[in-house]
């Protein structure tokens, strides 16, 4: 009975893990991270945003996507009717395997979201200092969205409900053959304790402290002046002088960072 349930986690969790939206902002982040190498590596937004992609590159060096995959396919499709029918199913040392480094990965999932949180903070923060604006708008940008990604696929969550059938089918196995594989080590009947956070509040507060953070909203008025009613409608043609002259007005100087404006 349990069969089918395990591959069903096994789906979901291999879905969550394999979105678009982890391995795209992932390669935004390390070409985000090669441009300025060079430039800003005693900055701290940009130290934060290294600690990020340390959680990311480590995260798809531990190959826990493959793992679930592989445990998948060992799962027998079609679960037989019969009482007393024989089937093959996957062995303790998998489950064992499987079972540890979903473990790891929440673990590193909790350790991504709350760098994550950290750069953000810190990335708003040299916003409102003005300080190296075109680097802080990009980075908060993609912290947001890596943030929004983790939590809106579920990913934590899916591994932990993975975890629990893991445990399951881990000990009717190991009643049928004993094959321990991992030694010295005890699998923890309950997650939320290994993990030692309760998640949801967790989110709450990392949620809470993203969206009251002050906005640096004094010097994106500086750099983009309002546009004059006249030529604010849609679909009617824009005054580039009036433009022009409001961008070369403003109080900010054009540093290296933005670049000059382009007409």
């Amino acid at each position: 009975r349990w069969l089918p349930a395990l591959r069903r986690r096994c789906d979901v969790a291999g879905k969550r893990l394999s979105g678009t939206g982890l391995a795209a902002e992932g390669r935004v982040l390390r070409a985000v991270l090669y441009v300025y190498h060079h430039r800003l590596l005693r900055h701290r937004p940009y130290l934060a945003l290294q600690q990020v992609e340390q959680c990311l590159k480590r995260l798809w060096k531990m190959n826990l996507l493959g793992c679930i995959e592989t445990l998948a396919e060992l799962i027998p499709k079609k679960s037989t009717s019969q009482a007393h029918a024989e089937c093959l199913v996957p062995s303790q040392p998998m489950l064992e395997t499987v079972a540890l480094k979903v473990l790891g990965a929440c673990k590193l999932i909790l350790r991504l979201l709350d760098c994550c949180c950290k750069a953000f903070l810190l990335s708003v923060k040299h916003l409102c200092s003005e300080e190296f604006i075109l680097l802080n708008t990009v980075a908060s940008g993609l912290l947001s969205r890596l943030w929004f990604v983790i939590q809106y696929r579920c990913v934590l969550q899916s591994l932990m409900s993975l975890y629990g059938m893991l445990l399951t089918s881990l000990h009717l196995v190991s009643e049928t053959q004993q094959m321990p594989y991992i030694k010295g080590f005890t699998f923890p009947s309950d997650i939320s304790n290994f993990l030692g956070v309760n998640i949801s509040y967790e989110v709450k507060k990392q949620k809470a402290r993203m969206l009251t953070t002050k906005k640096p909203t004094s010097w994106l008025k500086k750099l983009f002046p309002a546009m004059p009613e006249a030529v604010s409608e849609v679909g009617k043609t824009r005054n580039s002088v009036t433009c022009t002259s409001a961008v070369n007005n403003c109080s900010v100087p054009c540093s290296v960072d933005i670049g000059e404006p382009v007409l």
